[in-house]
């Protein structure tokens, strides 16, 4: 299978400062590409001396930096997040950070002359919740990139309407414009605020853990592995279009707690197990077409993925 270097390629990664950009910039430095990073926090600390990072809020600011750096790829990861069920304060967040800041980038997008590939950061959000929600327990729902779409919340309608603009301009203004719309499950990584990342923390500090809905299944996927396998999407010229980014493999909610007990930071005792308090979600990738497209698939299944996850955690 062919791979594209990214040796001296011009590369814009937005959302940089998150859980999956802060690991893609890495890999980015390894392949030797020239990098314009950003985000509208700065990065953390770290070994970024390689990298022109440029604290930009997407929704508001000028871009034009951007469009004078006219990079041959972009990653667009800048997006907001919050629970399936989204708080009222979510409303304008996901105008800003959702919306505006994926229009806006994408407007700029199609003024670049040398831009060649364009990967955004989807979401799994997307999928008709009829496929995999029920109020009883069934079976694991393997969802593929052909499934019904019906998104399930803002974040998710958000997400498609990205996807959309995307179809739009390649078919009225960049005709050979690679278009790659990853869609991402259920991340965690070191430095987060995901679940896992949050049991973890008060797991070390000994704090009791509030748990609902521990049968829930999930596909996990590690931070690391998500911009893995974006690189590799990259790197794969065949790659284009809706392809799922996950493990392929679903764990319920219990499992993570099953972990910290076996890592001998958690105790059974600390566990306030709330029962089912909503419909039961049964959701996992269909990882077929990145496996076809990539030759690759990720490399932490949830045990591992968890370990890293505490090492980071005790450090800091």
């Amino acid at each position: 299978m062919n791979k594209e270097s990214l040796k001296n390629k011009k590369v814009l990664v937005t959302g940089s400062s998150g859980v999956i950009g802060r690991e893609l910039l890495k890999y980015l430095i390894s392949e030797g590409a020239n990098i314009l990073s950003v985000d509208k926090l700065p990065l953390p600390e770290g070994s970024w001396d390689k990298i022109n990072h440029i604290q930009k809020n997407l929704a508001f600011d000028n871009l034009d930096e951007l469009l004078d750096f006219n990079p041959e790829i972009i990653f667009h990861l800048a997006a907001a997040f919050e629970r399936s069920k989204e708080s009222a304060d979510f409303w304008d967040v996901n105008w800003e950070d959702n919306i505006l800041a994926s229009h806006n980038t994408i407007d700029i997008s199609k003024n670049m002359s040398n831009l060649k590939t364009f990967v955004f950061a989807s979401s799994y959000l997307l999928y008709d919740t009829d496929l995999y929600m029920s109020e009883n327990k069934k079976d694991v729902k393997f969802l593929n990139e052909n499934d019904i779409v019906k998104t399930r919340n803002l974040c998710g309608g958000a997400k498609l309407y990205a996807e959309n603009e995307l179809k739009f301009i390649k078919e009225l203004y960049m005709p050979d414009l690679r278009v790659v719309n990853a869609r991402i499950y259920r991340v965690y990584g070191r430095g987060s605020k995901d679940i896992i990342s949050r049991w973890v923390k008060m797991s070390l500090k000994k704090e009791k853990l509030e748990v609902y809905n521990k049968e829930n299944n999930f596909d996990y996927v590690f931070a690391g592995d998500v911009a893995k396998g974006l690189l590799k999407l990259v790197q794969s010229p065949e790659a284009e279009g809706v392809i799922n980014l996950a493990t392929g493999k679903p764990n319920p909610v219990e499992n993570i707690l099953k972990c910290l007990i076996k890592e001998n930071i958690l105790d059974e005792y600390d566990i306030i197990d709330f029962g089912n308090t909503e419909e039961f979600e049964s959701s996992c990738a269909d990882i077929s077409k990145l496996k076809d497209m990539t030759g690759w698939k990720p490399e932490n299944d949830l045990k591992s993925g968890i370990k890293k996850i505490i090492d980071y955690e005790s450090k800091n």
